[in-house]
């Protein structure tokens, strides 16, 4: 069976630990590769090797690195095809689902683009008597991004692109479950003319992030993934003086007034909900309707759609979502809608009936693939886990509310604050809505919040650790330094020695 390798170098790296582990395909439910697994050693090798790149990196000007990305960016176009299918057997996610995700990385890189710009510095003249202030952005040196399995493309990109950019030699340590992909894309930059060992790909669990956790020479830590580990590496980050970007979970709202216009936006929720079978961390997966008529209609539109849903092998044109990841997350999410009939929620839409055993794609039985049909459930209360928990699965919840007060107070109060939604044709509900909710990201009649990539991203409360978001102008803040220099050239002058704090008369 095919083993991926790790990426460093410039060229596929065995390892020594000799440890590998089953890459699934989650459509049909069984292994179609192998993935080495690193050790300390590995990773500290790994280090050695990025150290070494980035004195190379750092010294192209700004002009010359982004050239070098703009031919990556056209490298990775010509190959999309290719990417996407990899991808999508890989993870689950659709083919059009699967491009979407390169073209949203695609756009980080196309951002990164203006490194020249976003890495000048300031200049004053004449602050003091002969005195000269300016400042400078430099890279912080090896930095790291440790990114989730849902977006195997897209989150390596938006890691990677602005480090980059910035000066820095990145080290990349993807989700073990789908790593084709980020291999595919360190290739291909060097292929764009990229010195060897500026992008390393490394695989591994725990050891590897802690290995890279303890290095004095990894300067920052880019992660995404459940809110438990980011905080446990920002907090591990903290203790030893490393800038952290960690991003966790989410549990997003959609709060639907009485005017909105219900059969477009259950079109929306429908899509928001069940897309990427709910493997987002920007999925909507709690809709929020504002009275009892709102909810009614509502309910019944969700309820005529779900139906015609279809869901099946991932490169099926026909599926509109996918398997989810593995078994484990598919116990995991039919666990979890048994909890929520437990609690006395009330199932419209039960997914664990979907029935796949004569399906089949291309002659392929998709009887062991990892499904879950789409779920909703009505009158669902704040205290039960299938509302407070990320559930990461397709399971829609709706929690009615009488006014628009007691609606925003669900996401207010919840732990999490990634996206929220209004639905609405009223400019001023909406105006309110969006300064008065406790969220990082918000949608206006726009289901998925997630900004365009010249803009930031990043949840608030349990969804983000640190203070700078990803991509847009804090990506470059993050991964860079600022140096400031207060200069004064020596005159025939002398005033002889001074003793005093020295202002700027």
């Amino acid at each position: 069976m095919n083993i991926i390798k790790h990426y460093v170098d410039g060229q596929a790296y065995d390892g020594t630990s000799g440890k590998t582990q089953p890459v699934l395909d989650p459509s049909l439910g069984k292994p179609q590769s192998e993935v080495a697994l690193a050790n300390v050693d590995d990773i500290n090798h790994v280090i050695e090797s990025s150290a070494q790149a980035q004195k190379v990196w750092a010294k192209l000007n700004p002009q010359k690195r982004v050239r070098i990305i703009m031919k990556w960016i056209s490298l990775i176009n010509e190959n999309m095809d290719s990417l996407a299918t990899t991808l999508s057997l890989e993870h689950g996610k659709t083919f059009p689902d699967a491009k979407g995700d390169i073209q949203r990385g695609l756009e980080v890189l196309e951002f990164a683009l203006g490194a020249p710009h976003q890495l000048k510095g300031e200049y004053s003249s004449e602050v003091g008597a002969g005195i000269d202030t300016y400042s400078m952005r430099q890279p912080l040196g090896v930095v790291a991004g440790i990114t989730p399995f849902n977006f195997p493309a897209m989150i390596p990109l938006w890691k990677a692109g602005p480090a980059l950019a910035a000066g820095n030699a990145f080290i990349l340590k993807p989700s073990e479950r789908d790593p084709s992909v980020p291999v595919k894309l360190a290739e291909l930059f060097m292929e764009a003319g990229a010195p060897a060992g500026v992008l390393n790909v490394v695989h591994g669990g725990k050891e590897s992030v802690d290995a890279l956790l303890d290095s004095d020479v990894v300067q920052a830590i880019g992660f995404v993934g459940s809110t438990p580990i980011a905080q446990y590496i920002y907090e591990r980050c903290a203790a030893t003086g490393k800038r952290a970007q960690c991003f966790g979970g989410a549990k997003n709202h959609a709060i639907v007034l009485p005017d909105a216009d219900i059969e477009a936006t259950a079109d929306t929720l429908v899509g928001a909900a069940f897309g990427s079978a709910g493997e987002r961390c920007m999925a909507l997966s709690v809709v929020v309707p504002v009275g009892q008529e709102t909810a009614d209609r509502l309910r019944d539109a969700l309820v005529a759609r779900i139906p015609s849903l279809q869901v099946g092998h991932s490169l099926d044109k026909t599926s509109d979502y996918g398997p989810l990841v593995t078994q484990d997350a598919k116990n995991r999410v039919e666990n979890y809608i048994q909890q929520g009939v437990d609690a006395g929620a009330e199932l419209l839409a039960d997914g664990r009936t979907l029935d796949m055993t004569d399906a089949s794609y291309e002659g392929e039985s998709l009887a062991g693939g990892f499904f879950t049909g789409p779920t909703f459930f009505d009158n669902v209360t704040p205290e039960m886990s299938i509302y407070t928990d990320e559930i990461f699965g397709p399971v829609l919840s709706m929690v009615r509310a009488e006014t628009l007060e007691e609606a925003v107070k669900l996401p207010n109060e919840h732990e999490y604050g990634n996206g929220v939604a209004i639905f609405t044709s009223n400019g001023g509900a909406a105006r309110d809505f969006a300064t008065q909710v406790n969220v990082g990201m918000i949608g206006i009649n726009v289901p998925i919040p997630v900004p365009i990539a010249y803009h930031t991203f990043g949840g608030w409360k349990a969804s983000g650790f640190g203070d700078l978001n990803q991509h847009g102008p804090d990506s470059f803040r993050f991964y860079t330094k600022t140096k400031t220099v207060t200069s004064r050239w020596p005159d025939d002058s002398n005033a002889g020695p001074q003793f005093s704090m020295p202002v700027m008369d």
